[in-house]
C-alpha cells in the first residue's frame, strides 16, 4: 500500500525549522510495509491545506498528518480534512473534561480557544496523547469511492512518535494486508553517477518490483534497493539478487554491500587494515586532518590507525615526514615527487605498515598556469612500492577537499585489497 505524509506549519517553510517527523514516520510504515510515496510541508492557510489533503487522497491509501492540531487560530488541520472530505466535526464532552482538568493540575487558567483541540472528525476515532493536550484522530474512510486511512497526530515529536507507536501503528498493522520491505544498500567510490547508472539502469529497470535509488556525493556513490512483498523472504530474495547483478557490474568500484545500510569507506579501509594485520599513518597537506578524522571517526581505529600529521607548511613537510627542501624547490609542494616523500617519510617516522601523502591546491587562491585549483597528488606506500596518483576536482575549497580525501581513502583500501 502506497501512504503519503503532509506536515503541517509555517515554521517548516523557514531555514530554522525542519520536519523531522516524516523520517521517524516514514521508517515506522516501511517496517509495516507501506511505502511513502509522497511527503508534503504545508503552511498555516486553511485553502493550500484543504488543496493538499485532497490531491494526496487521490493517489494513495494511508495519509499521515502532523502537526496543526493545537489550540491557537494557525492550528487548521481538523478544520481541513472536515472540509475536504466534507465531514462535520463535533465537540467531544470527554475531551472538553480533560482539557478542563489538565489545566486544573496545571494550576493555569484555560483560555477558550484550548476547547478547539476537543474537536472530533465525524466518524473518527480519538487517539490519546500523554504527553501533549492534543489528541490524535484515526479516521477510517472513502474518498471518491476508495477506501482511506487518515491519521491526525500532534506536531510536536515527543508527542508525535509516542502516539504513532502506540495508537496508529497497532490499528494500520490491523487494517491493511501483511506485507514486509527489503532493503539492501551497496556503495562504490570515485565512479561518475552517470557512469555507474550507464552499467546499472539495463539491470535494474527489468526489476519493476523492485524501486532503485542512486545518491551521490563528493566521490560517493550510494545504491539503495526497496522491494515489498507479503512475504520478508521473498522480498530479500528480490533485492539480493538485483544486488549482485548490480556489484558484479560495477566490479571492483564496489566498497560495500552489506546488509541495510552498507558500511563507510573508512569502515571498510580499517577492516582491511585489520584482516591484513596492517598499520596506517597520513601525511595531509591540502585536506588539513580530514583523512584522519574520518578514519578516528570509527570506533577501534587505533588498533590500525597509528596517526599522521597536518603538514600545511613546506618546514613542517620537512619537521615530521622528511620531505627535503631541495625536492620542493624542484618540483614544488603541490607535485607527485612530495606526495610520495610524504607518504614514504611519515611511514617511516611513525613505523606503519602504509603511509599516506596528499598535497594539492584546493583553491580559491593558489593556482599557477600549470597547477589549477583542485589539482590533487595522493600518494600511497609499502615496503614494496610508493606510487602517486595524479586528479584534478572541479568545484569550491569545500568539494576539492571532500573529493581528495575519498579518493585517498579509495586508493589505500585498493592498495590492500
Amino acid at each position: 500500500m502506497k501512504s503519503e505524509i503532509i506536515a503541517v506549519g509555517s515554521e517548516m517553510l523557514t531555514p530554522w525549522r525542519q520536519d523531522t517527523n516524516s523520517l521517524y514516520l516514514t521508517e515506522k510504515l516501511n517496517e509495516i510495509g507501506v511505502t511513502v510515496t509522497f511527503k508534503t510541508i504545508v503552511g498555516d492557510r486553511r485553502k493550500d491545506l484543504v488543496s493538499a489533503i485532497r490531491i494526496a487522497l487521490g493517489r494513495t491509501d494511508i495519509l499521515a498528518i502532523t502537526g496543526g492540531l493545537g489550540p491557537t487560530e494557525d492550528d487548521l488541520t481538523r478544520e481541513a480534512v472536515a472540509e475536504a472530505l466534507s465531514l462535520t466535526l463535533r465537540r467531544e464532552a470527554t475531551l472538553v473534561a480533560a482539557l478542563h482538568a489538565r489545566s486544573a493540575l496545571l494550576r493555569v487558567p484555560m483560555p477558550t480557544n484550548n476547547l478547539k483541540q476537543a474537536d472530533v472528525l465525524e466518524g473518527a476515532t480519538v487517539l490519546p496523547n500523554p504527553n501533549g493536550s492534543a489528541p490524535g484522530q484515526w479516521l477510517d474512510t472513502r474518498f471518491a469511492g476508495y477506501r482511506k486511512l487518515i491519521l491526525l497526530v500532534p506536531g510536536p515529536p515527543s508527542e508525535c512518535q509516542p502516539l504513532f507507536d502506540a495508537e496508529c501503528l497497532p490499528r494500520l498493522r490491523a487494517a491493511i494486508p501483511k506485507r514486509a520491505i527489503a532493503k539492501r544498500t551497496l556503495r562504490a567510490a570515485m565512479i561518475p553517477e552517470s557512469q555507474a547508472d550507464k552499467f546499472l539502469a539495463p539491470i535494474y529497470t527489468a526489476y519493476k518490483d523492485v524501486e532503485t535509488t542512486i545518491l551521490a556525493h563528493a566521490g560517493d556513490i550510494q545504491l539503495t534497493l526497496l522491494c515489498s512483498k507479503p512475504s520478508a523472504t521473498v522480498a530479500q530474495q528480490r533485492v539480493d539478487e538485483l544486488a549482485g547483478r548490480m556489484e558484479e557490474a560495477l566490479e571492483d568500484w564496489v566498497y560495500s554491500s552489506g546488509g541495510e545500510s552498507a558500511e563507510s569507506l573508512e569502515q571498510i579501509v580499517l577492516f582491511y587494515l585489520g584482516l591484513r594485520d596492517a598499520t596506517l599513518a597520513v601525511a595531509e597537506s591540502c585536506t588539513g586532518g580530514m583523512i584522519a578524522e574520518r578514519i578516528t571517526s570509527v570506533s577501534g581505529s587505533s588498533r590500525s590507525f597509528l596517526g599522521g600529521a597536518v603538514v600545511y607548511s613546506d618546514a613542517l613537510k620537512y619537521a615530521f615526514a622528511g620531505v627535503s627542501p631541495e625536492l620542493i624547490a624542484q618540483h614544488g609542494a603541490v607535485s607527485a615527487e612530495v606526495a610520495k616523500a610524504l607518504a614514504h617519510g611519515i611511514r617511516l617516522r611513525t613505523g606503519a605498515t602504509l603511509g599516506l601523502g596528499i598535497t594539492g591546491i584546493a583553491g580559491p587562491t593558489g593556482a599557477t598556469e600549470d597547477k589549477p585549483v583542485g589539482l590533487v597528488h595522493i600518494a600511497v606506500s609499502d615496503a614494496q612500492k610508493n606510487e602517486a596518483t595524479e586528479r584534478t576536482f572541479r568545484g569550491d575549497r569545500t568539494r576539492v577537499r571532500e573529493f581528495a580525501t575519498q579518493q585517498a581513502l579509495d586508493l589505500i583500501r585498493r592498495r590492500l585489497m
